[in-house]
């Protein structure tokens, strides 16, 4: 395995006093996560567990009704290290039997065979090379990607099938990949989406503590647009009084300008079950002075009021046409009505795959997008 080079098997009598990390064999886990090979921690990622699974499948179909513009997703991870409080995932991990809260952030499922398993899947002959999208559910290139490094065999399994690909993170370890992105773009359509909602470092730190910060994000942007490969970029979640005044939002969208970003998407923080309940926790616990402001915003839905998206698009709307990004449309909640789970989202240029007939083309202009897609939430 990955860890290998770390002795992660403990060895008997070691008094050296080396950091080896710890290996529990998967007879003696204790929950039941289905092709378990064995949990490990090390101090290298201190308070998380990692459980590595041999996965039978590792293509997944999005739900039937869905009018998302993608059928077909792979997660080689779930839970994730950057912890972001916000994250809309946190309910995913009760499937797994963790708790939504810290579970999520430190007890982590690697996929360690899903390189090898896609692969076998994308060589049937029922596969129809649809579009596959990374990172729909937790981060693909959190810290533990540099050892495990699933991404690399995940990435060319889908070029050499050809399978038009998307990639949404946070993680700058994505520069790593970026020659072989750059390869995989010369086979087929590929998409690469950066989530960034703020560029103040020290809210960063704290409410997404496990992220690369704003800066390091804002130059993996201009890497990837130096590199001639796409860069949309995913502002969500803005949050109410934390990040959505004028100068917060000047700055936000000025620098994703600087840096290239080939189109944008903003949207207000969104509080599904099992999210709501943490960053409620975290807002009591780190800003009680706007607890009482959430509860009355939110109610007891997911999303924040029509006045508040409609007052938040308009500011979205002004300093994207400021900052030179084409067209008013990219906010999350754009057509803002009674029914916010009837809510359109434009997918931020370059976030997505061009479609296959412009990639045979050669096009690689990737102008602000006018199709109108779902909410990614």
């Amino acid at each position: 395995m990955r860890w290998d080079a770390q002795a992660l098997r403990p060895v008997p009598g070691d008094s050296s006093g080396s950091s080896a990390a710890v290996a529990a064999p998967a007879t003696a886990a204790l929950l039941p996560l289905a092709g378990l090979v064995r949990s490990v921690s090390t101090p290298e990622f201190s308070g998380i567990t990692f459980h590595e699974v041999a996965a039978k499948s590792v293509l997944n179909k999005v739900v039937a009704g869905s009018s998302m513009p993608f059928e077909w997703t792979v997660n080689p991870y779930r839970g994730c290290s950057h912890a972001c409080v916000y994250c809309f995932a946190r309910k995913s991990h009760t499937y797994l039997e963790f708790d939504p809260g810290l579970d999520f952030d430190s007890q982590v499922v690697v996929k360690i065979n899903a390189a090898e398993v896609l692969r076998k899947e994308l060589a049937r002959p029922s596969w129809g090379h649809h579009h596959v999208a990374l990172g729909t559910n937790t981060d693909p290139y959190q810290r533990a990607e540099g050892r495990y490094r699933l991404m690399p065999g995940i990435i060319g399994a889908l070029a050499d099938s050809g399978t038009p690909l998307s990639i949404l993170t946070k993680g700058t370890l994505l520069s790593r990949d970026i020659p072989l992105l750059k390869h995989a773009a010369a086979q087929v359509p590929v998409g690469v989406g950066i989530s960034l909602a703020m560029t103040d470092e020290q809210l960063s730190e704290t409410i997404e503590p496990g992220t690369p910060g704003p800066r390091a994000r804002l130059k993996l942007i201009s890497r990837l647009r130096e590199a001639g490969l796409p860069c949309g970029v995913m502002a969500m979640p803005i949050l109410p009084w934390l990040s959505d005044s004028d100068e917060a939002l000047d700055a936000l969208f000025g620098s994703l300008a600087a840096a290239g970003a080939t189109g944008v998407t903003a949207g207000a923080l969104y509080l599904k079950p099992g999210t709501r309940e943490w960053f409620m926790q975290w807002i009591a616990g780190n800003r009680p002075e706007l607890a009482g402001r959430y509860r009355r915003l939110y109610g007891t839905g997911s999303y924040a009021s029509k006045e508040y998206r409609e007052w938040l698009a308009g500011r979205v709307r002004f300093f994207k046409s400021k900052h030179g990004f084409s067209g008013s449309q990219g906010f999350s909640h754009r057509d803002v009505n009674d029914d916010p789970r009837n809510d359109e989202a434009q997918y931020p240029a370059g976030s997505l795959p061009l479609p296959a007939e412009a990639h045979r083309d050669g096009t690689r202009q990737h102008p602000e997008s006018t199709v109108l897609q779902p909410t990614l939430f």
